[in-house]
């Protein structure tokens, strides 16, 4: 009986600390996918940034009008993701983030006022198209079913959103208004809801899957403002 007891208890230590290591792993790939395919890895991100040419001002304003028709809106991802998550600890985590984000919205749309009209740009219409066919994807990443995919989402927006907040200060240092200190979550605290979050592998995988999508639309923006900027050109 006693060799029995120790064997079950080995059995449930080994399961405990292999979850626990998967859980690790799902985390730390959701944050490398973050680093490796998001926003600071565009070419065009790091044109915005260091550009100090006569036409920078106007493609600053022209990312800082569309950032805000993708994000300047409630409710967003996060709070859609909220509505529909049952309580606990990610839901617990999707309100912080949910109050923090808001604040973040504020800024973008304050911004937005701040750095004048949107600049005249051949494609209007197909922007407009662009723009709403994002909104609709974030949408339906927010109110899926597979458990997992609207938090892989949240959790890629909240990370990915540094680079973008480096555009946005970058903006807000040209037109004189100040930059609110920052209040996202924390990477400690991403990786704990991924935890949280990351239960199965179904779930692991939804949630892989939330935070490559909402990445491949940070990415589609950008390359958006960049043929937006071709399309200007020197006029």
């Amino acid at each position: 009986m006693a060799i029995n007891r120790s064997v079950g208890r080995q059995g449930s230590s080994q399961s405990a600390a292999l979850k626990g290591s998967h859980q690790a792993s799902v985390a730390d790939a959701q944050l490398a996918r973050v680093a490796g395919e998001g926003s600071a890895r565009h070419n065009y991100l790091s044109t915005l940034l260091e550009a100090s040419g006569r036409h920078s001002g106007r493609d600053l304003a022209d990312a800082v009008h569309l950032l805000c028709s993708l994000h300047g809106r409630y409710p967003g991802l996060i709070e859609i993701a909220l509505q529909r998550c049952p309580k606990g600890a990610v839901q617990e985590w999707l309100t912080r983030a949910s109050d923090s984000f808001e604040r973040e919205r504020l800024y973008v749309v304050r911004l937005t006022s701040a750095v004048g009209p949107m600049p005249s740009t051949p494609g209007a219409a197909e922007t407009e198209a662009s723009l709403v066919a994002a909104r609709h994807a974030l949408e339906t990443l927010a109110m899926s079913e597979r458990n997992g995919c609207a938090i892989g989402a949240a959790t890629a927006l909240v990370g990915d959103w540094w680079p973008i907040r480096r555009l946005l200060d970058r903006a807000a240092t040209r037109v004189g208004i100040e930059s609110p200190a920052p209040s996202l979550p924390d990477e400690a605290s991403v990786v704990a809801v991924i935890e949280q979050a990351a239960e199965t592998p179904a779930n692991a995988r939804a949630l892989a899957f939330g935070g490559e999508q909402l990445l491949l639309q940070h990415r589609a923006l950008f390359d958006l403002l960049e043929a937006r900027a071709e399309a200007r050109g020197e006029f």
